[in-house]
């Protein structure tokens, strides 16, 4: 696995547990790279879908993922304040073609005050049914849930306060 180099646009790959892809994001500048942590910045970027379908996020968003953590996270820098997007999902690789993990559809959905919310628990029985998830994944997921909410409770890494802040000002660093 290689190390994504501070400063270069890399792609974000999202699979599905059978392998197939799920979502591409064409474009994130990596703003901390490190065999453990990458940490990344985009802002209005290409999102295709798996039918083919694309969007552009409509904000600026700081990335968190880490290879010891069954989740990343999505900090969205908005009038009103930030908002979190965590997708439960497998540590990331890193290869000459994109920062690449699977996603296991329970995300939480964090608001500025820091309450939250968590979605998609019905997509994800489907999908654990259907793909036929481990049990070993499983109950790795629903502990990852519970360590992402202490996160969130604690005000830890990217929920840390000034942490996007931080982050998002070295990114318009790179944008000039």
């Amino acid at each position: 696995m290689g190390i994504p180099v501070e400063g270069k646009k890399i792609q974000i790959h999202s699979y599905k547990h059978n392998g197939l892809i799920h979502r591409i994001w064409e474009e994130t500048t990596v703003l901390k790279g490190s065999k453990s942590i990458v940490i990344g910045g985009n802002d209005r970027t290409l999102v295709t879908e798996s039918d083919g379908r694309t969007w552009i996020t409509r904000e600026p968003a700081i990335c968190y993922f880490h290879t010891d953590h069954w989740f990343n996270i999505i900090g969205m820098i908005r009038e009103d304040g930030i908002y979190y997007y965590c997708n439960l999902g497998s540590p990331f690789v890193y290869d000459s073609e994109a920062l690449k993990y699977i996603d296991y559809d329970l995300d939480i959905k964090v608001f500025p005050d820091m309450t939250y919310t968590l979605l998609d628990e019905d997509e994800y029985e489907y999908h654990r049914k259907q793909m036929g998830y481990p049990d070993v994944i499983d109950h790795i997921l629903k502990r990852n849930v519970d360590n992402l909410v202490r996160w969130i409770r604690q005000r830890k890494g990217p929920f840390a306060p000034d942490f996007i802040d931080i982050w998002y000002e070295r990114y318009l660093t790179y944008r000039q």
